[in-house]
């Protein structure tokens, strides 16, 4: 059975585009537009890994990333973010639980060695 990835981008085609590599990779794909919406994906729904962005209207990344830490069925999720923020967004991410940072733009085969190398100590 495939390992699935739950993504979380407010950035339609982004998001899409993202979901396609990974589909066409082998992975099973959730997607979700926001932090809040990732959250109900996961109410009905189980992932292997997450990848989010930080800057989404409605609930942003780092809150996302602190209520999956808080709950303890979601708490041993790897969280890869996947973002252009810069400054002291890669730490305050890190501090509320990220497991990796990954700066858009990302190159194809950085991401599926990030995603595979994720999975496999999780």
């Amino acid at each position: 059975m495939p390992k699935t990835i739950l993504c979380v981008d407010d950035e339609t085609s982004l998001l899409r585009m993202l979901a396609l590599f990974l589909a066409g990779n082998g992975y099973r794909v959730l997607e979700a537009a926001d932090g809040g919406e990732g959250l109900k994906r996961l109410q009905g729904e189980t992932a292997d890994l997450v990848i989010t962005d930080l800057n989404m209207p409605g609930m942003d990344g780092l809150a996302f990333i602190r209520a999956l830490r808080r709950s303890p069925a979601h708490r041993p999720l790897p969280i890869l973010v996947l973002s252009a923020a810069y400054g002291d967004a890669r730490a305050e991410a890190m501090e509320a639980g990220a497991t990796a940072w990954i700066a858009k733009p990302v190159q194809p085969e950085h991401l599926l060695a990030l995603v595979a190398a994720h999975l496999r100590t999780a």
